[in-house]
């Protein structure tokens, strides 16, 4: 067994594929989002009036770090963006003298149907600055409701590579596990290799152990690379340091048996080798799009949601951002270690029935 792994190990190192696969697509995309930081969204406005900017409302609400001043001043522009949904809205500020002699001020805001994810965000900027207007500018005698904020709460700052870093190592073991075991064990099989070794007085069980064995290696080397310049590079949270590492190694470990799983039966099932993509992407897709790997679950209908909850990369990703970022440990993921080992229990079976040595 150990024979089979070393020179199925040194057949994977020697594969330019598998490296850029396995190491190098992961490591591009946590380069990507490790720049993008936890900044919040922003939203653009337009000025009627350019010269309102000198308006202490206008002014309070561009000083904020949601609210972003267009650079168009023709009212045929800021129209174009307002459709075209670039803007959030077109404000327009009208001043009159009260009865007391005081200045009001009157806001009227103009919006699109294309820029219905944006106008909210302006709509409660504005909000909060005429609030802080009001409480610096109105003494408190006159206030009908007072807002005391307390002590702000020291907690863990969530970066964007907190959330990126898991998904894109679950799903760079499920990739790996798939594709991986899926070409490999065809191809033996076409090469009429599997049968060699079927062949020999070696077990049939070793020969899988070992090739299965030489994957896991690689791929959990490769995850310990893209831990590793995740924390050092980008800061990303390990709780509780190298045990926190060592727990996201295991669920590395338990989420890759399972997603070769998968691969021992596309290969099985696979008439030729251009079948072998399409079944394999009929697994990893979904998976890919509906496990949490690029953005949160919760933005989708209900009942989406619980289709995902079954789903394996979500049950890891999920573990996996609780054991990093959260400091939950293996004993606190048991839902998602059992919802896992259920598929690893279904998925063996079926491969088992499936697997073919010719």
């Amino acid at each position: 067994m150990l024979a089979v792994t070393k020179a199925s190990l040194r057949a994977i190192f020697r594969s330019p594929s598998a490296v850029v696969f396995g190491l190098g697509f992961p490591l591009i995309f946590i380069l990507v989002f490790g720049f993008i930081g936890g900044g919040g969204v922003s939203v653009t406005m337009a000025l009627h009036n350019p010269a309102d900017t000198n308006n202490y409302v206008i002014k309070g609400l561009l000083n904020s770090s949601i609210v972003k001043l267009a650079d168009e001043t023709d009212s045929v522009d800021i129209r174009e963006d307002l459709e075209k949904g670039r803007i959030a809205a077109e404000v327009f500020i009208d001043s009159t003298t009260s009865t007391a002699g005081f200045t009001q001020y009157k806001i009227r805001t103009l919006t699109s149907s294309a820029s219905a994810d944006k106008y909210p965000i302006l709509k409660m900027a504005l909000s909060q600055t005429i609030q802080y207007i009001e409480e610096q500018r109105i003494p408190d005698q006159f206030k009908m409701i007072t807002v005391q904020e307390l002590p702000v709460l020291t907690g863990r700052k969530y970066k964007m590579i907190d959330f990126i870093l898991p998904g894109m190592l679950g799903f760079s073991l499920l990739s790996a596990g798939i594709f991986g075991v899926a070409f490999i064990f065809f191809n033996l099989r076409q090469n009429l290799v599997l049968k060699r070794f079927y062949a020999t007085p070696i077990n049939r069980k070793n020969i899988v152990f070992g090739e299965g064995l030489s994957r896991i290696i690689f791929q959990l080397l490769t995850a310990i690379i893209i831990i590793l310049v995740g924390h050092f590079v980008f800061k990303f949270t390990l709780v509780h340091g190298f045990v926190t590492f060592l727990e996201m190694m295991i669920l590395s470990f338990i989420g890759l048996v399972i997603f070769m799983g998968f691969g021992f039966i596309v290969s099985s099932v696979a008439k030729n080798e251009s079948s072998i993509p399409p079944f394999a992407n009929l697994i990893t897709l979904p998976q890919f799009l509906l496990g949490g790997t690029f953005f949160s679950t919760d933005a989708f209908p209900g009942w989406l949601q619980k289709f995902c909850e079954i789903l394996p990369l979500k049950q890891l990703n999920d573990a996996m951002r609780n054991v990093a970022f959260e400091g939950a440990h293996l004993s606190d993921c048991l839902k998602q270690l059992g919802i896992l080992a259920v598929w690893g229990i279904v998925v063996y079976v079926i491969a088992i029935k499936v697997f073919k040595w010719e």
